[in-house]
């Protein structure tokens, strides 16, 4: 029995919940997977898996011989990387927003993949909340506050945020100059499918934040969909400025109180801790902190000369 490899398969299987799902994901046949678990638990003497018609979960006792396979596989990794003359290679799994991977991500990438020829991306665009070890995925992008403290946060940006609407809104509604002319305006409201929590407009007034709470008509929880909501002319909107700039350059979004910004908007890289020591996270989450700083990523506004 090769331990190491079915240290791997075992923890894939944990982080997966299946065999098929493991199998799949490291291209090795289902069958093999249970002779390796099998001979593994054979060799230690314990059940380390439930196994139902359902899916499958870690013993007590798997449940602690996992925490121990993840580092002693990311220590290997790490070792054999140190020795290696070649690049990273191998699959990386992505999760991040539809607007970052389109206006920020995906025209930068050739950069990256010129660069590491031998990494496979999978990348998955949407908003949905992951499990990234259940469904093993190796690095997300997530803007907001983390408070997943089982995962390593690494800050890529702080991004700069304008308030804006329709013309056609405006021209029905006013433009208003300062936050407190806001009566009689309306927000598109932006709400979270994993908490709940309903999201007004905040401006930045001084050291503090001040909350501003407008009727609405029309509420959703995708950032496409809220901006969607605003070009047709259902309310004000607060928004990261890349996600907007075309649209206000196209005269499609107007920006207002310009001078009354919203706060920054935290931009982050979250990936498990035993992932932290993988080339292919390293080099892609560094290659994210390089992007995220430019001037052309549209994270922060063009001062103006």
């Amino acid at each position: 029995m090769d331990r190491f490899n079915a240290m791997l398969v075992f923890a894939r299987i944990v982080e997966l919940g299946g065999f098929a799902k493991a199998a799949d994901s490291l291209q090795i046949p289902r069958a093999s997977a249970t002779v390796l678990i099998k001979q593994l638990e054979a060799h230690l003497g314990v059940q380390l898996l439930h196994r139902t018609t359902r899916q499958v979960s870690p013993t007590l006792d798997g449940t602690a011989y996992y925490q121990r396979c993840v580092l002693l596989l990311a220590d290997l990794e790490e070792a054999e990387g140190l020795f290696r003359s070649h690049q990273p290679k191998g699959t990386l799994r992505v999760e991040m927003p539809a607007a970052i991977g389109r206006l920020v991500v995906f025209p930068a990438l050739p950069e990256f993949t010129g660069r590491y020829p031998l990494i496979e991306l999978e990348i998955g665009l949407n908003d949905r909340p992951v499990d990234l070890i259940r469904e093993g995925i190796d690095c997300v992008i997530r803007a907001g506050l983390t408070v997943d403290d089982s995962l390593v946060a690494r800050p890529l940006v702080q991004m700069d945020q304008l308030t804006c609407a329709s013309p056609a809104y405006l021209r029905a509604h006013g433009v208003p100059q300062s936050p407190d002319e806001l009566s009689g305006h309306q927000v598109v409201e932006y709400f979270s499918s994993v908490s709940g929590k309903r999201y007004g407009l905040e401006f930045q007034i001084g050291n503090e934040v001040r909350l501003i709470d407008l009727p609405k008509q029309v509420s959703v929880n995708s950032a496409e969909g809220y901006l969607a909501a605003c070009v047709a002319g259902y309310g004000l909107v607060q928004t990261p400025h890349y996600h907007a700039a075309q649209l206000v350059r196209e005269g499609r979004l107007q920006e207002v109180l310009s001078e009354h910004t919203p706060p920054r908007l935290a931009l982050t890289a979250l990936y498990p801790a035993h992932r932290q020591l993988s080339p292919r996270v390293r080099v892609f989450v560094d290659w994210l902190v390089d992007l995220c700083s430019r001037p052309a990523s549209g994270f922060r506004r063009a001062k103006p000369s």
